[in-house]
């Protein structure tokens, strides 16, 4: 068990959405501005700097027993994809499902659900933080996503990671959702692509059936319904430029706790 205290997790989960608050409240017509929003990036990479320098690379998140089980892992976001291609791998119960891995990688490659079940597996009981303010405590089983990215071995230009999802955020079917974290948590021992929740198949709700853990991070950075996962050197050329759905809305890009 990780040596991490829960109330320091805690207080900071607390002060980040106090503030969020403040700022959504009072700070319109500053968001309007031209030097606000560029002051708010040049903090948010210095809290990103300052966070990688203190906290160690492999520090880990906070692990419990099957006791803390929450009763029930209630679902954020979104909860059944209204996506048809989505809708018709689940009728099949994702026999037709795969991930696709790709972008910055020497051997790009496509896995079934089967084939990921038979890669080396690890399991973890952590809390999941929503940005919302709750918490639940779950138990996952899954890739470890650093055996993934070895068998497609990532090219040196490589910097982050994307996960690409099947879940629409628009009413329409449009913009897909998606996020992306760097090489640094990719590669942390406790970031996994998960397929079982609490010893059972992941549910729809919470998911299926790959989705991501990232345990260091806020609920919106866990990527749920993966259907590819690209390697890239920036998001330039990505959707809105600043790495996943909420931040191109303007969450922070970095959200570890």
């Amino acid at each position: 068990m990780s040596s991490h205290r829960p109330g320091k997790r805690k207080f900071l989960k607390q002060s980040l959405g106090g503030l969020g608050a403040l700022l959504l409240a009072g700070c319109d017509r500053l968001t309007d501005s031209e030097w606000f929003p560029k002051m708010l990036r040049t903090g948010e990479r210095l809290s990103y700097s300052v966070h990688k320098a203190i906290v160690p690379r492999k520090s880990m998140a906070q692990e419990f027993t099957e006791a803390d089980l929450s009763p029930r892992f209630r679902s954020n976001g979104t909860s059944n994809p209204g996506n048809p291609i989505y809708q018709a791998l689940a009728r099949s119960n994702f026999a037709d499902w795969t991930l696709k891995i790709d972008g910055l990688v020497e051997q790009p490659m496509q896995f079934s659900l089967a084939q990921l079940r038979a890669l080396p597996k690890c399991t973890q009981i952590t809390r999941h933080d929503c940005v919302e303010g709750w918490s639940a405590i779950g138990k996952w089983t899954g890739v470890p996503l650093h055996q993934a990215l070895a068998a497609v071995r990532p090219s040196p230009d490589a910097k982050y990671v994307v996960f690409y999802c099947a879940d629409p955020m628009e009413s329409d079917g449009s913009d897909l959702y998606y996020e992306s974290i760097d090489l640094e948590d990719a590669y942390h021992p406790q970031t996994m692509l998960a397929y079982d929740l609490n010893d059972k198949t992941l549910p729809i709700a919470n998911g299926a059936p790959l989705r991501l853990r990232v345990e260091r991070q806020l609920g919106y950075k866990h990527a749920k319904y993966l259907m590819r996962i690209e390697l890239v050197s920036s998001f330039d050329t990505i959707n809105g430029g600043k790495g996943g759905y909420w931040e191109d809305n303007g969450y922070e890009w970095y959200a570890g706790i």
